[in-house]
């Protein structure tokens, strides 16, 4: 049994190469930031972090289609760039990492590319892993 569940997550993990995760936040490079990238890599090894929004759309924009890109985004980056991000194939799934749930969920709620709207990273990382 146990090894059928190994084999099950082996599996997963396997599928989850295709895809990358993105990570668009000022402070993405704070302490608690990096940790979590470290744990989010034990599931997905494509990361990419940006701090400049500009940046970041110029980026995703010349991306060539194939695999599915995550892209994590703070509330203030979200905003901004999720509306754009709906029209896009490179993107996926969209998280947004903040500190007003609230007012985020209310915001994002049009865009089917946003699955979760959270203030804990735990919470974050759990949600990209069940998806």
């Amino acid at each position: 049994m146990a090894s059928s569940k190994t084999q099950a997550e082996h599996n997963k993990n396997a599928s989850l190469e295709t895809h990358s995760i993105f990570w668009l936040d000022t402070s993405v490079n704070n302490k608690e930031n990096r940790a979590a990238q470290q744990k989010l890599r034990k599931m997905i090894n494509q990361i990419r972090t940006c701090v400049d929004r500009k940046e970041f759309l110029d980026i995703i924009r010349t991306m060539q289609q194939g695999g599915l890109t995550i892209l994590i985004a703070s509330g203030q980056m979200s905003r901004i760039v999720v509306p754009e991000m709906q029209t896009l194939p490179q993107v996926s799934s969209i998280y947004v990492y903040c500190f007003d749930k609230e007012a985020n969920l209310q915001w994002s709620q049009p865009y089917n590319k946003v699955k979760a709207v959270r203030i804990k990273l735990d919470e974050l990382i759990d949600m990209i892993r069940a998806d």
